[in-house]
């Protein structure tokens, strides 16, 4: 290892260094932020999730009676109003995701268990779910990364495994919520039948892997396990429905499960055999290095965190600690990049920007306007170019209006520019994980752009030599030190800093 421990540990495994806290000291004190971060409900979503899920139920409320009043027509002016109405209740909606995502960003900010940080990320992006399906679903995936993934990430994969599979978002977003078993009582009723979505990336994505050996018939048994297994509409809740469930015993991967009288035993059973499987083992153990260590990992740590899971019985915590116990996990800095949440994290961290960003984060307006800066203010120029009242409360309103674009440009309006929004990940799989996917041109025009305007903002008063020191430890190199030291202006100093290799990899 070139670097120091408390370096690597910091900057590969956590979101850098931060003013006034000190890196990990050891592996055991990495381990130890899995039970800290448990113990400490998430910032997200706000007011807790008892209250997130009373703002759901009021909201399915609203559409309910949305819906109902829509199939009583009425004439053009009532129209009017319901769609006034409806579109009122969409803004509501997506101020509070809004709301929820910037917490989001901020947990990681100023969170002291960067390594617990980054596993939460992991999991929720390895189980991933969109907000971008429905309305509803606003809410419902920040429930579920605080309610399925947060509590269950350092326990056992199969509690894991169930935990996510079984959560709203997870049967909304793969259309389980709407499968049916084509001979089911209810499928014959409704004429409904079998949607194969949770089947296939069950298999594919969340357990085996892409290439594993299971076969297209897999894929269906695993869907005919997985009917009667659906959500509430009314309170959001998941919900095992006897009725909709194919009749019989189906097989996956040889393995019978059920029979006459279906139930929610079944699809359990078939979640933790899937869980305690050797190719599930190599599948994850694979995932987590290309996350934390490199994208091609080497096949003997693969090896030896598999037969840690084996022994373990998929404890996570064994296998995270059997990563660290790696001599790989120590080599090649600089392997991987960092993506474009962990770049902005990262970079605010460094910037001791929490404070400035959680007061200011303004929730008001609709996505595109809440989450997209304007390109001359990214280059540094002023959003706010109408002239200040006299009046001392005016002039405060123009103040806060610029603080709160500010802090929307370098949060949200940042992560949607570079690729990587909150908790709308591009399909099922989620967001890459390689080097080539978040190091191009483009990216790193963003970058730079993003790194001029944070500098601008939040180190005026700092020394870029001094900042290099506490940002980048002794991993920088002899030419970014001789290149920040030299560089014409401190704002240009604490650029090339964020801007630099060094940082922009872990």
């Amino acid at each position: 290892m070139s670097v120091s421990f408390q370096t690597m540990a910091a900057i590969r495994f956590g979101y850098g260094f931060r003013p006034g806290e000190s890196g990990p000291q050891d592996i055991q004190a990495l381990l130890g932020q899995l039970k800290t971060g448990a113990q400490n409900p998430p910032s997200f979503p706000a007011g807790g999730t008892d209250a997130c899920r009373q703002r759901l139920t009021s909201l399915q409320d609203q559409l309910k009676t949305m819906r109902q009043d829509a199939k009583a027509g009425g004439d053009e002016g009532e129209r009017r109003e319901r769609r006034d109405r409806r579109r009122e209740l969409q803004r509501q909606v997506q101020r509070g995701f809004q709301r929820d995502a910037n917490q989001r960003l901020m947990q990681s900010v100023l969170s002291a268990n960067g390594f617990y940080e980054r596993l939460a990320a992991f999991w929720t992006n390895h189980f991933s779910t969109s907000a971008n399906k429905s309305l509803p679903m606003r809410m419902i995936v920040p429930l579920y990364e605080a309610e399925a993934i947060r509590p269950n990430l350092g326990g056992s994969f199969r509690d894991l495994l169930r935990a996510a599979t079984e959560h709203p978002a997870m049967l909304i977003y793969l259309d389980q919520a709407q499968s049916q078993g084509p001979d089911s009582p209810g499928g014959i009723r409704q004429r409904k039948g079998l949607n194969e979505n949770l089947g296939r990336e069950l298999l594919e994505l969340h357990t085996l892997g892409a290439g594993s050996g299971y076969t297209q018939a897999d894929v269906r048994g695993a869907a005919m396990v997985l009917t009667g297994l659906t959500v509430d509409r009314d309170d959001v809740d998941t919900v095992f429905r006897p009725r909709l469930s194919e009749p019989g015993q189906h097989s996956v991967l040889g393995i019978g499960y059920g029979g006459e009288r279906r139930t929610r035993k079944d699809y359990l059973a078939m979640l933790d055999d899937l869980a305690a499987h050797p190719k599930t083992a190599e599948h994850i153990c694979r995932k987590l290095c290309i996350h934390f260590i490199s994208d091609q990992p080497p096949p003997e740590m693969i090896s030896a965190m598999a037969d840690v899971w084996k022994r373990a019985d998929g404890d996570l915590t064994a296998v995270y600690g059997a990563m660290l116990d790696h001599p790989s996990a120590w080599r090649d800095e600089g392997s991987k990049a960092r993506q474009p949440f962990d770049f902005v994290v990262a970079g605010l961290r460094a910037l001791n920007a929490g404070s400035f960003m959680e007061a200011n984060q303004d929730d008001d307006g609709d996505a595109d306007t809440a989450m997209a800066a304007p390109p001359a203010e990214m280059a540094g120029g002023d959003a706010v170019k109408s002239v200040a009242p006299a009046d001392p409360a005016g002039k405060e309103a123009i103040k806060r209006r610029k603080a709160s674009q500010t802090a929307r440009a370098l949060g949200q309006g940042a992560l949607r520019r570079m690729g990587q929004p909150v908790w709308l990940p591009p399909s099922p799989a989620g967001f890459e994980e390689t080097f080539g996917a978040w190091i191009t041109a483009s990216q790193l025009a963003e970058r730079l752009a993003w790194a001029r305007r944070a500098s601008a903002q939040f180190g005026k008063d700092e020394d870029p030599r001094e900042f290099l020191r506490a940002t980048l430890g002794d991993a920088a190199r002899d030419e970014t030190i001789r290149v920040v030291s030299q560089a014409p202006s401190k704002i240009s100093g604490l650029t090339l800093v964020l801007a630099s290799p060094e940082f922009n990899r872990r």
